[in-house]
């Protein structure tokens, strides 16, 4: 073989070979080699049981980073509210399961953030209390959300609001689950019920015909993210790095289009 072509066959074995996002030599792993996640797999499409397995969004592309970055996945799978602590305690590497950032989660923990997402008030087909979106239609009527969600909040500020003006309030029913709020609705013990963008169109596809979306898209520029402890600047650089290399790659677009995902969802161009 020439020089020429011995040069060639080096450059080609080192353009084809994965490319590792970041070095995390300087990450103390809570086991070596392997990226131990925390997440809450009740909340589908991101994350869910199916089979007895974990699957959803957050899922696959916690897969798609692990290669990037070299490392195997341990999902550690736990109620929501536990997430945090276990994160702070040392149990885990990050979180990641769809997180909202908010001031008070901010303060805890720092963020990666991956998605966008909006929200959408979701009732029955015929719509039977005649709600027409995130409006005075919801004052006196009965909004499921989930337990410790951004949408719990949504709904509590609309009662206050309901209620200073002079309104019936908003009794707000709080769900263990996403699913759980969508079946209040359909067995009419809600009246509606707020879901995520994605979560609305999976629910749509899933069971045509059963629900219906009132109004229109609200809080649509609230972010989720991976979460890591608060000043672990090194596991915060690892995943933004993974994170901008399947978004190069397009494995981060074909993600959001193999869930069904609206493409205003995405954080990169």
């Amino acid at each position: 073989m020439s020089r020429s072509c011995l040069v060639c066959g080096i450059l080609s074995f080192f353009l084809a070979a994965p490319s590792i996002a970041a070095d995390l030599s300087a990450v103390t792993l809570v086991e070596k080699g392997t990226l131990t996640y925390g997440v809450a797999a009740t909340f589908s499409p991101f994350e869910f049981t199916k089979d007895g397995k974990l699957a959803g969004f957050d899922i696959d592309m916690i897969g798609l980073l692990s290669k990037k970055l070299g490392v195997a996945t341990n999902p550690m799978n736990m109620e929501f509210k536990g997430l945090i602590v276990a994160l702070q305690g040392g149990r885990l590497d990050i979180i990641n399961s769809a997180m909202y950032i908010n001031e008070q989660r901010a303060s805890q923990v720092d963020f990666v953030p991956y998605l966008k997402l909006g929200s959408l008030v979701i009732v029955q087909a015929a719509n039977p209390s005649k709600i027409t979106g995130r409006d005075d239609s919801l004052c006196g009527k009965t909004v499921a959300v989930t337990l410790g969600g951004i949408q719990e909040s949504y709904a509590r500020q609309d009662d206050k609001q309901c209620r200073e003006r002079g309104l019936a309030g908003i009794t707000v029913m709080t769900m263990p689950t996403a699913q759980d709020s969508a079946l209040t609705v359909r067995q009419g013990r809600a009246d509606a019920f707020y879901n995520s963008t994605p979560g609305a169109v999976e629910l749509m596809d899933k069971v045509p015909g059963v629900y219906a979306v009132a109004g229109s898209e609200f809080e649509n520029t609230t972010r989720i993210g991976m979460a890591v402890r608060k000043g672990d600047a090194a596991m915060k650089a690892a995943l933004e790095a993974a994170l901008k290399e399947i978004a190069a790659d397009g494995s981060y677009k074909r993600l959001i289009e193999t869930w069904k995902f609206p493409a205003s969802v995405s954080l990169f161009d």
